[in-house]
């Protein structure tokens, strides 16, 4: 049977404030991506987000990004090589001591927003990103933009690598996500979602937003759970796969 891991960027929420996201998706991905507290979540939120996982034995992720509440980390930062370095150790040692102290264990990394969108074509920025990751625990598999400089850097490290592509966002020509500046950024008709995912694991290929065919060879699918479709794009994703007999399963190291 084929396999394929389905995460989901959450822990999104700060204090009182949520992003729409529902305990109900743990039930239909695979593996998680929570937040460290630096562009959205903060301790009990990262306890509840952990606890959750675990309960729907979901495989737990940190998902690192700029220090940037209010612009929920999109807003591209300039931080040097030790800043970054810092900023990474910091973030995903913290998830993991959590984690471990619920009872879990910490399986990976992804980072986020415009930390991952800078990363994807820096190489050096990518690097000290990964080298922070690998001292931390060079068993964490780094998750990274398929085809990217992200996954080139951890890969020269020694680093496991899960290449991702994305569910509910639109490609250019280049295999670049679409600026979020863009109005047909963002996938919000389940038709489209599910015909995206499936171009991706059958024929690993997706259309870009000029019509232009792209190679996408994906290990993992991406559901932003800030996405108002989250929930419903995760439920028909993991009908539309087991379907066609395939498993939605976590990466293991």
């Amino acid at each position: 049977m084929r396999t394929i891991d389905i995460n989901c960027d959450l822990g999104e929420g700060f204090g009182p404030y949520s992003l729409g996201e529902s305990e109900e998706i743990f039930k239909y991905i695979s593996s998680a991506n929570i937040a460290c507290g630096f562009h959205a979540g903060d301790p009990l939120v990262i306890q509840k987000t952990i606890e959750a996982a675990l309960i729907n034995n979901v495989s737990i992720g940190a998902h690192p990004g700029f220090s940037d509440l209010q612009g929920f980390g999109r807003r591209e930062m300039k931080l040097s090589p030790d800043d970054l370095y810092s900023s990474i150790l910091y973030q995903v040692s913290a998830l993991k001591s959590m984690t471990e102290a619920l009872g879990g264990h910490l399986s990976h990394v992804k980072i986020h927003g415009a930390m991952y969108n800078m990363a994807a074509n820096n190489f050096e920025m990518a690097r000290t990103i990964a080298k922070a990751v690998k001292q931390i625990d060079a068993h964490l598999i780094f998750y990274g933009l398929a085809n990217s400089k992200m996954i080139e850097a951890a890969m020269e490290l020694g680093l496991k690598t899960a290449n991702e592509a994305f569910a509910d966002r639109r490609y250019n020509k280049n295999g670049s996500l679409v600026t979020r500046s863009n109005s047909l950024a963002i996938i919000h008709d389940e038709n489209e979602c599910i015909n995206q995912v499936s171009s991706m694991i059958n024929k690993q290929k997706l259309t870009s937003i000029d019509g232009s065919t792209i190679n996408m060879k994906a290990d993992s699918i991406c559901i932003h759970g800030d996405n108002k479709e989250a929930l419903l794009f995760a439920r028909k994703l993991n009908e539309e796969l087991k379907a066609n007999n395939i498993a939605i399963r976590p990466i293991k190291a």
